[in-house]
């Protein structure tokens, strides 16, 4: 594990190793150059990730690299947020102005819209309906419940720091779940396509259902691909032998 350990670097902030119950799991950023919406999400990952992989490893992409080699890009300028979407965008608290400001998000009235055309106008109507009904109760979360993981996954813009793609909406990936099962089929490792931030960790597809949502929020939980520039789309997860 020495070896482990001096080939992967964290990403700063991060740590290599976690707890997840009475285990221990490497988490190993892979690096990659810049991709674009020209790269292919195989060839990345066999260039990149399997020179690292060993047996019983497990991988894990993020969602937003799956999205981007599908071109599941939108210039932001070309986006017309409808009424909804604007009233919709000011309900959501994103801290701007404080040190808590992460990104605007659905917080724009462009990634709102995305995500009521991924969700869909009735889905949506119930979601803020039903939000607005319980958050008095102390209720939250529901809206987002709703509407459903790949409408949640829906970001604007997709990243802060990045050129071009900060002028960009993502959508979220299409069939992550059937992503997952051609990478399991070619590399031979269970994967899942996950969406982590820092507002929390899910899934958007797996390649077996056994990889359970508790274990996935449980080894991302801090996040530690990194939310910014780090470059690090792919993270192989190994169990520690002591």
């Amino acid at each position: 594990m020495e070896a482990e350990r001096k080939t992967f670097k964290p990403n700063p902030g991060k740590n290599l190793e976690i707890a997840v119950g009475n285990d221990v799991y490497f988490r190993f950023p892979i690096k990659t150059p810049l991709i674009t919406e020209k790269d292919d999400l195989m060839e990345l990952l066999e260039k990149h990730a399997v020179p690292f992989f060993a047996p019983g490893d497990l991988i894990f992409v993020s969602e937003k690299v799956v999205a981007l080699t599908q071109g599941r890009i939108i210039p932001i300028v070309d986006i017309r947020p409808s009424w909804l979407a604007r009233l919709l965008a000011r309900k959501v608290k994103n801290n701007y102005g404080t040190p808590q400001f992460r990104g605007f998000g659905h917080g724009t009235p462009m990634g709102m819209q995305l995500l009521i055309e991924e969700a869909g106008y009735p889905r949506v109507f119930l979601a803020a309906a039903v939000s607005a009904a319980t958050r008095p109760l102390g209720v939250k979360g529901l809206f987002y419940t709703i509407v459903g993981k790949l409408a949640k996954s829906v970001d604007c813009p997709m990243s802060f720091t990045m050129q071009p793609y900060n002028r960009y909406a993502k959508l979220a990936p299409r069939d992550p779940d059937g992503v997952a099962r051609k990478i399991k089929e070619k590399f031979g490792h269970e994967t899942a396509i996950v969406d982590a931030n820092y507002q929390g960790v899910f899934s958007l597809g797996k390649s077996d259902r056994k990889i359970s949502e508790k274990f996935i929020y449980d080894v991302l939980r801090d996040n530690p691909l990194g939310q910014s520039d780090e470059m690090t789309p792919f993270c192989i997860i190994r169990k520690k032998i002591s």
